[in-house]
């Protein structure tokens, strides 16, 4: 019972002499106020005074995570026992502490609701740090949050796939705000947000957790993110840094290695989002990744994580490890002997903090061993550790360690106010691909009767997903159309097919004719598909075939649903297509003859509503790709930006064309996205004809709404370097803004182009904006371009 354990810690507390005075703590418990222990002395002298206090052990303790409850801390809260652990002298963090995940049984706690009991319970821990380690240096509580604090029943918003095709700045901005007012209120100092990778290969199982492919959306939404978390007082966390989202083959799991990328594309497409986050929005966290670079592991090289993220980016925050990268080294990429060689490799690359699920001692006990031999130096250790402390300080650890208020944790955390921006944001990612003959939105009083049916109708898994939130009610899309509808309609259901069939994956490259349960499944559908007036046919991916550790070699709809598609397209009836899916689909058929495609990604627990509402025109789906969808996978790597004619279709004559041997172009191009209305462009002005290579550009363009229906725009603007030294991009994405309009309403939207956005790297691989001509295009997707015009940079 709390009580047993409130009076068991008072106890062991209270052997302690009182060491919280008159605004400062007494954390060394030596009597005196030390520089190190005073608010009002400058952060670097307070990290030195304090590195110059501390012991080997104390130092290297400082260098390492412990898992929290369920992973490899045993124990809720502090025991005796603790004494005896390696923690005794501190610890750099510990990460995801008693937040229930619904995917570990064995991290179910008493401790993760109701909000104040785990902000009680944190600080509990926080306090044996303080008062039972001899120098009181305050642990930095990590935990996940691209989607929602990964926390029990923390505010659920959409996979990050579903945020970036908002292309809503304002609102990535205001959902950072709200990640980092529940993580602060929980007990949370760092939160692991956002992902910067670009998902550049369809087939990679970790698509759903991106932005999208274009580094320019995902800085400029990736900033946003850090800014909302650390306006709150909360640091923010990169990942995964660097190069880490295009394994060869786009495979997952243990593959994680090996990324077939040139040296100017590392640094223009990969390091991009980085770059810009760190120098504009100033995260103090950056997470390492498993994968090495031209054969250079990201985790031991010098060159990524000293030369690179802080003498070039200007990073002064920690780099923590992704779980194994640092034991990668010796056992994936073998360019260790051993993991003793591996912690000297890393240690002196410029990692600050190993994490994996094991013992933080497996790391810290080598790491004395390397100091005590004289392999490392002390100067490494305190540059190292240094700025671990150096990221506490600014958190305020050492001025005020605690949750100063637990019992507001139940009012901040899944307010209505955090539920309600949520759910715009659902709504915002709301994609629609196809709308032949203005099938949608659907008009409920023109319907008697309803089929909803698919293996995703019924589904709600998607809504989890991983680094999110857990244990919130889901609402699926047949609830959400069933609610919706009430008594104006009659809503049947028949699943159809599962979501998979019983040989797949091998089904994918090894056809299997339908069993009879299948069959059976399929001709239920159909039967009831031939009373109803209107067929909402919800298929796709459930989390069980697209996420970390699951790439796809195949982009088809997996197992049965294609058939279910077309049985249900032969009975003559409308069919709806509602995709649930965590990865571009290669829906070739279905986008010939389906009349109608709502892509909706892998929305949040408010799922069923928000489908349901835009079906039938609460919600204009005014949501816009971000990744390309190819026709087959024969076609990846195949992607925005790119390089001229690397895109091309193949010849069918002239040089090198003897026919035509493959399929060309995009299903769906990026950025693009229809709407219930339609919008018209005029007025593109450059406010100058020639710059110098120094200067900023400013645009502006008009758009209106000339449908007859309220709707959002995504506007969208992209320059192409007419002429240069080196092949760049065909064009490339330098600006956008989502813009909500009625019927008739004009709005003229500014943009600004700085220097950097015209840069290219030179053949010496510099950063320069070379003189010549630019030119601006702008429109609603990266084939949809309306207006152009030209500019001249002069020296």
């Amino acid at each position: 019972m709390i009580t047993v354990v409130v009076s068991s810690c008072t106890m062991l507390f209270a052997q302690q002499p009182n060491i919280y005075r008159k605004g400062w703590i007494d954390f060394n418990k030596n009597g005196k106020k030390d520089i190190f222990e005073d608010p009002a002395q400058p952060i670097e002298k307070r990290v030195a005074d304090l590195l110059a206090q501390m012991t080997l052990d104390e130092k290297t303790c400082q260098t390492a995570t412990l898992y929290g409850y369920g992973r490899v801390l045993k124990d809720e809260l502090p025991t005796p026992g603790w004494k005896n652990e390696i923690w005794k002298d501190g610890i750099a963090n510990i990460d995801e502490d008693l937040n229930s995940l619904a995917y570990n049984s064995k991290a179910q706690t008493q401790f993760s609701y109701p909000f104040s009991k785990h902000a009680w319970a944190i600080n509990i821990i926080q306090k044996w740090f303080v008062e039972e380690t001899r120098l009181g240096i305050p642990v930095d509580f990590t935990n996940e949050g691209i989607h929602g604090l990964c926390h029990d029943r923390a505010t659920p918003f959409p996979a990050p796939i579903n945020i970036g095709s908002t292309w809503d700045k304002a609102l990535v901005r205001k959902m950072g705000n709200i990640v980092g007012a529940e993580a602060k209120a929980l007990g949370y100092t760092n939160i692991y947000t956002p992902i910067l990778d670009p998902a550049r290969d369809q087939r990679w199982g970790r698509v759903p957790e991106c932005y999208g492919e274009s580094p320019f959306l995902i800085a400029e939404l990736g900033k946003q993110m850090v800014l909302g978390v650390q306006e709150q007082g909360v640091a923010s966390t990169l990942k995964h840094y660097a190069v880490y989202s295009v394994p060869k083959g786009g495979r997952d799991g243990d593959a994680r290695t090996d990324p077939h990328v040139a040296p100017r594309e590392l640094h223009q497409l990969y390091l991009y989002p980085f770059r810009r986050v760190i120098e504009e929005a100033a995260p103090m966290g950056v997470m390492s990744s498993y994968n090495d670079w031209d054969g250079v592991p990201i985790t031991g090289s010098h060159y990524f994580l000293t030369e690179l993220l802080r003498q070039q980016y200007g990073f002064t925050g920690y780099v923590v490890s992704d779980s194994e990268a640092l034991e990668f080294l010796y056992r994936k990429h073998h360019v260790a002997e051993d993991y003793k060689a591996s912690v000297k490799q890393a240690i002196e690359a410029g990692l600050n903090v190993r994490t994996n699920f094991t013992w933080p001692g497996d790391y810290i006990m080598p790491l004395r061993e390397l100091v005590n031999e004289g392999s490392v130096s002390m100067k490494t250790l305190d540059a190292c550790v240094g700025d671990v402390l150096r990221v506490k300080f600014k958190l305020g650890l050492f001025d005020q360690p605690y949750v100063a208020d637990t019992v507001a944790a139940n009012k901040i955390v899944h307010s209505a106010a955090s539920e309600a921006l949520a759910l715009e944001m659902n709504r915002k990612s709301m994609v629609l691909l196809k709308n032949e003959h203005n099938l949608l939105p659907l008009d409920v009083s023109k319907l008697k009767n309803i089929l909803v049916t698919g293996p995703l109708a019924t589904e709600g898994n998607y809504t989890t997903s991983r680094y999110g939130p857990s244990n919130n009610k889901v609402i699926t899309v047949l609830e959400g159309i069933t609610n919706y509808v009430g008594a104006k309609a009659k809503v049947g259901y028949a699943k159809g097919c599962e979501v998979t069939d019983a040989t797949w994956p091998e089904s994918e490259i090894i056809p299997t004719p339908l069993s009879k349960t299948e069959q059976n499944g399929i001709n239920e559908a159909v039967a009831k598909a031939r009373q109803a007036d209107v067929i909402i046919a919800v298929v796709g991916e459930s989390e069980k075939q697209v996420g970390e550790g699951l790439s796809r070699t195949c982009l088809n709809l997996p197992g049965r649903q294609l058939q279910l598609l077309m049985a249900l397209q032969a009975t003559g009836k409308p069919v709806v297509m509602v995709m649930i899916n965590g990865q571009p689909l290669t829906v070739n058929w279905e986008d010939r003859y389906i009349p109608a495609i709502l892509e909706a990604w892998f929305p949040g627990p408010q799922s069923g509503r928000v489908v349901a509402e835009t079906l039938f025109g609460d919600n204009d789906p005014g949501g816009r790709l971000t990744v390309t969808f190819p026709k087959t996978v024969g076609q990846i790597e195949y992607n925005f930006p790119f390089k001229p004619a690397s895109q091309a279709g193949q010849a069918s004559s002239g040089n090198n064309g003897y026919g035509k041997s493959s399929v060309n172009g995009a299903l769906y191009p990026f950025g693009f996205g229809l709407s219930y209305t339609e919008f018209a462009y005029s007025d593109l002005e450059v406010d100058a004809e020639i710059i110098k290579p120094n200067a900023d550009i400013h645009i502006s363009v008009q758009i209106k709404n000339i449908g007859k229906r309220k709707g959002d725009e995504v506007v969208q603007l992209y320059l192409k370097d007419v002429v240069s030294s080196v092949t760049t991009y065909d064009y490339d994405l330098r600006g956008f803004e989502r813009t909500s309009l009625e019927p008739g309403e004009t709005r003229t939207l500014k943009f600004t182009l700085h220097p950097d956005d015209l840069a290219l790297l030179d053949k010496n691989m510099n950063w320069t904006v070379e003189p010549g001509k630019f030119r601006v295009m702008v429109g609603g997707s990266s084939t949809d371009l309306r207006l152009s015009k030209e500019f001249t940079v002069i020296n």
